[in-house]
C-alpha cells in the first residue's frame, strides 16, 4: 500500500472570519509556482448576502502566496463574479502555466438556485498573478473541472475535464485545440461534444460511482500524473469519497499506463470527517519537490489540506497495478499493421458501399481466405471475399458477394440493418463451416449455421448447404463458432445469451427441430473491469498442447469501448478455463477505431497462425477491416503465467 502522509499542521489554509468573501469556507486550493515562490488559488465562500433577490453565500476565488507551499500569507480576493454567465459564483480553481501565462479555469455559476444547465466552465488569465488579463466562458453545457496540460503535445494544447457531472454519469475527457481562442470557441465545443465519446478516460468502476477531476495534470518521466476524486456508491445514503491517481502516455494521453486500484486517501481525519459537508476530500493540486509529490487537497468543503507521497513508490504501484495485472506480469500488446486498413468499402460496388468488416479467416496451403461483412446503404449485410498470401496485403479481392440473405430470418422486415453478420468459420476435414448472426430487423437475432466443401469454396463455386437457425428463437443469440475438432466425439459450438459466452457439446450437426444450442456459461463480464457489459468470442479458439487460446471481445458499461483480449481453456474440457488476462491485448486508439459506424470499436471474427504469428483480423469503427499480430508463443506464455 502506498505511503500517504498528511502534513502535520494540516490544515494549512482555511476561512477566515474577518473577511467577509471567505468567511464561511477557503478550501480546494491549486497550487503552481513563481520564481521560488508557491502561489495557492482557492475557492473561497463568503458570508451570507442578499445577492440578485437571494441570500447566499456567493463563492470567489482566493489568492495566496508562499515560500514553502504549506505556510500561506497575503491572501486576497482575485477572481469575482463579474459577467453573467459567472454571477451567481467562480468555484473551485485550477491553474497551469503554459509559456509565460497563467491560466485559472473554474466552475462558473450562471443560475440560482444552481442548475445542471447553469454549471459551466470558464478560464481567466494572467501574465503576473497580480492582475486578471482577460475572462471567457469556456463550455456551453454542463461541465466542471478544467484543467490545461502545461506544455502542448503535438503542437496541441489539451485539457482535461468532466461533463455531465451534475447529469450523471459523469465522464472525465480530454480536448485537444490548435490555438487558445478554441479554448472559449462555442463552434468548437460543439463539435466537440459530438465527438466527445472518442476523448473519454475510462476511470469509473461502476455505474453506481462518480469521477471528477481533481489536480492539474503534471508531467513526470513515466508519463502525466492526474490525481481524481472517485465518489463510491454516490447514489447512495453514504457516499465514499476517495483520492486516485491515474499514469497517461506522454505522448498520447488518451492512453492509460497505470492507475490507482484503491484510494491513496479517504476521510479519516476529523478535519476531513467534519465541516461545511461531512466526509469529503477533494484533490485539487499536485506539484513534485525533490521525487515527492505535495498534493493538495479540499477537506469537508471548509479548508484546504497537504499531502505526500514517494513519486517512485507512486510508479510502482500503478504501473504493476495497471488494469489489475499482478505485479512483474508482462503486458503483451497485439501490433497493427503499418497500412491498416486492410479493406475499406467501394463506393462503386453497391453491396459493400457503405462497410467492410468483422471478417472470418482461415488459412489453406499457405495462403489466408478471408470472408469480410460488407454493407450497403441500404444497411443490409452480405459476406465478401478476399485472399492474401501473407496475411496482410491483400493479393485478390471478388467484386461481388459470395454470400446474401436467402432466407425470411434474414431479409429486411423494415427498415434498418439486416442480413448476414459477422461470419465465424471451422474448417472440419473437407468442409467449411460457417456461424454467422443472421437478424431480419426484427427484435431477434439468431445464430445461423451453413457449410461448403471446400473444394467447392477454393473454385468459387458458391454451394452453400441451406442454412438452418441453430438458437432458440424465442431469444437473441450470436457470436457463434463450430469448434475446428470435436472433443471426446462431440461437436462443441460457443455462442453468446445475455452477454455471456456459453458452449455446448452436442452428437451431430443435424439440428432437428426443437433442439437449440444451449449448454452453459464458461466466461461472463467483470463489473470492475474494461469487459463490464458484455463479451463475446471473437473466432474460433487455436489449438495448442498448452489448450486452447481463444480471442474475445469485451465492452465496457463505463466508456462504451469494445476491447480485445484472450484466455486459455483446458485442451480436453474447453469448458474449463485454465487463465484469463484482466488486461486488453487490443483497444481503439487509432482513428479508424474510434470513428465510423460505431465509433470506439475493434471487433474480431477471426484469427490465423502464420509463421509463428497470431494474426487477429479485426473489424474498426463498423466500418473498415484492419489486422493486428502477435508471436503465439508470447501470448502462449502470458497467459499460463495470468
Amino acid at each position: 500500500m502506498i505511503q500517504v502522509k498528511r502534513y502535520s499542521a494540516n490544515p494549512i489554509l482555511s476561512f477566515n472570519q474577518s473577511k467577509s468573501w471567505e468567511a464561511e469556507a477557503a478550501f480546494n486550493g491549486s497550487i503552481t509556482k513563481k520564481g521560488n515562490k508557491f502561489f495557492l488559488v482557492y475557492r473561497a465562500v463568503a458570508s451570507p448576502q442578499f445577492y440578485y433577490g437571494s441570500n447566499i453565500k456567493l463563492s470567489s476565488i482566493g489568492l495566496a502566496e508562499s515560500p514553502n507551499g504549506f505556510a500561506f500569507k497575503n491572501r486576497h480576493q482575485f477572481i469575482t463574479p463579474e459577467y453573467s454567465w459567472e454571477r451567481f459564483g467562480c468555484e473551485d480553481p485550477r491553474v497551469t502555466k503554459l509559456g509565460s501565462k497563467y491560466y485559472i479555469f473554474y466552475t462558473a455559476l450562471s443560475d440560482y438556485p444552481p442548475s445542471s444547465e447553469g454549471i459551466k466552465i470558464g478560464v481567466a488569465t494572467s501574465r503576473d498573478l497580480k492582475e486578471i488579463e482577460a475572462k471567457h466562458q469556456v463550455t456551453h453545457f454542463n461541465s466542471k473541472a478544467m484543467a490545461l496540460f502545461p506544455q502542448k503535445i503535438k503542437d496541441k494544447l489539451v485539457v482535461v475535464l468532466t461533463i455531465n457531472t451534475d447529469r450523471p454519469p459523469a465522464k472525465i475527457c480530454l480536448a485537444f485545440l490548435d490555438h487558445e481562442d478554441q479554448l472559449w470557441s462555442w463552434d468548437y465545443w460543439e463539435k466537440w461534444l459530438a465527438r466527445h465519446d472518442l476523448y473519454v478516460l475510462p476511470l469509473q468502476r461502476s455505474v453506481n460511482d462518480h469521477i471528477e477531476v481533481g489536480a492539474p495534470p503534471v508531467k513526470t518521466k513515466k508519463g502525466w500524473l492526474l490525481f481524481y476524486c472517485y465518489i463510491k456508491d454516490y447514489f447512495s445514503p453514504a457516499p465514499v469519497f476517495g483520492i486516485e491517481a491515474v499514469l497517461l502516455d506522454l505522448l498520447n494521453p488518451l492512453k492509460i499506463l497505470g492507475r490507482t486500484s484503491r484510494p491513496l486517501l479517504y476521510p479519516r481525519e476529523e478535519y476531513e470527517l467534519k465541516g461545511k459537508v461531512n466526509n469529503v476530500i477533494f484533490p485539487s493540486g499536485a506539484i513534485i519537490e525533490k521525487g515527492k509529490v505535495n498534493l493538495y487537497y479540499g477537506v469537508a468543503d471548509t479548508s484546504c489540506c497537504l499531502a505526500t507521497l514517494d513519486l517512485n513508490e507512486l510508479f510502482e504501484k500503478m504501473l504493476s497495478g495497471n488494469h489489475s495485472v499482478k505485479k512483474n506480469s508482462v503486458q503483451l500488446k497485439l501490433e497493427r499493421y503499418k497500412s491498416n486498413p486492410l479493406i475499406s468499402p467501394k463506393p462503386e460496388n453497391d453491396w459493400e458501399s457503405k462497410a467492410t468488416f468483422n471478417a472470418a479467416a482461415f488459412s489453406w496451403v499457405g495462403k489466408i481466405h478471408i470472408i469480410y461483412r460488407a454493407m450497403s446503404d441500404y444497411d443490409t449485410s452480405v459476406l465478401g471475399y478476399a485472399i492474401s498470401n501473407d496475411g496482410f496485403r491483400i493479393k485478390k479481392r471478388l467484386h461481388r458477394p459470395i454470400y446474401v440473405p436467402r432466407d425470411n430470418f434474414e431479409k429486411k422486415l423494415q427498415p434498418g440493418t439486416s442480413g448476414c453478420e459477422d461470419p465465424r468459420v471451422s474448417l472440419i476435414d473437407d468442409r467449411l463451416y460457417m456461424c454467422y448472426t443472421a437478424f431480419n430487423g426484427g427484435a431477434t437475432t439468431y445464430v445461423a449455421f451453413t457449410s461448403i466443401r471446400l473444394i467447392n469454396f477454393l473454385k468459387k463455386k458458391w454451394h452453400w448447404q441451406r442454412t438452418k437457425i441453430i438458437s432458440d428463437p424465442s431469444r437473441s443469440d450470436k457470436n457463434a463458432c463450430l469448434f475446428p475438432e470435436k472433443i471426446k466425439g462431440k461437436y462443441v459450438f460457443f455462442h453468446r445469451v445475455g452477454g455471456c459466452i456459453w458452449i455446448d457439446f452436442v452428437n451431430d450437426l443435424s439440428f432437428p427441430n426443437g433442439r437449440w444450442l444451449g449448454g452453459k456459461i464458461i466466461l461472463n463480464p467483470r463489473e470492475d473491469k474494461w469487459d463490464s457489459k458484455k463479451i463475446g468470442i471473437a473466432g474460433p479458439p487455436h489449438k495448442t498442447k498448452e489448450g486452447w487460446v481463444l480471442i474475445y471481445h469485451g465492452l465496457s458499461a463505463y466508456d462504451d469501448k469494445y476491447r480485445l483480449s484472450a484466455v486459455l481453456l483446458d485442451l480436453h474440457s474447453p469448458d474449463k478455463v485454465l487463465s484469463r488476462l484482466d488486461y486488453p491485448i487490443l483497444e481503439p486508439e487509432e482513428i479508424y477505431e474510434n470513428e465510423g459506424l460505431r465509433a470506439k470499436t475493434v471487433f474480431s471474427c477471426g484469427s490465423v497462425v502464420k509463421k509463428g504469428q497470431l494474426l487477429v483480423y479485426y473489424g474498426a469503427g463498423d466500418k473498415v477491416l484492419a489486422v493486428a499480430s502477435v508471436p503465439f508463443k508470447k501470448l502462449i506464455e502470458v497467459l499460463k503465467k495470468s
